[in-house]
């Protein structure tokens, strides 16, 4: 994936939020957009904001109704992880957090409501029987015992791919 582009009620306050509480950048500022770039990336911009205003209705998609579930954020290390679970936690966003075998994944709500994802990807290499897809509780204190706490994920270490 390249980017991302949201619409929003209120591009600037969302800006704000993704800034402040997963390290995004401010690129470009217009009235109603806002353009970030995800932390560590090159791209010209990983998520566009469009702001809609206030009177905005909630989108419908979910379990019973078609549309985009989340997207997915990467970070290199499972203490990048853990800094980002205590930062959505203090700012009431955190909703879940899963244990998917070969990636350990964070869920979390934005100030719309909008559902996404910040994972950390097991390395190819120490992919086994254990890190078969499945979805159980993340035990993140377990997961850094296991793979400690600054081992790089397994996409974060390919040369030109971006992590947002």
């Amino acid at each position: 994936m390249n980017h991302a582009v949201l619409y929003v009620r209120d591009a600037r306050r969302s800006a704000a939020f993704y800034r402040d509480v997963l390290g995004f950048r401010e690129i470009v500022s217009l009235p109603n957009a806002v353009f970030l770039r995800a932390p560590d990336s090159d791209n010209d911009h990983d998520l566009g904001l469009f702001g809609v205003g206030d009177a905005a209705a909630s989108p419908p998609a979910g379990r019973s109704a078609v549309g985009l579930y989340h997207l997915a954020w990467e970070v290199p290390t499972l203490a990048d992880l853990r800094e980002h679970r205590d930062r959505l936690a203090e700012a009431g966003a955190l909703v879940g957090a899963s244990d998917h075998g070969s990636t350990k994944a964070l869920y979390a709500k934005d100030p719309d409501g909008l559902e996404f994802e910040v994972s950390w990807l097991v390395p190819h290499e120490l992919l086994g029987d254990d890190t078969e897809m499945r979805t159980l509780p993340l035990d993140l204190d377990a997961e850094i015992e296991h793979y400690g706490p600054d081992r790089q994920g397994a996409l974060s270490r390919v040369p030109g791919k971006s992590r947002a």
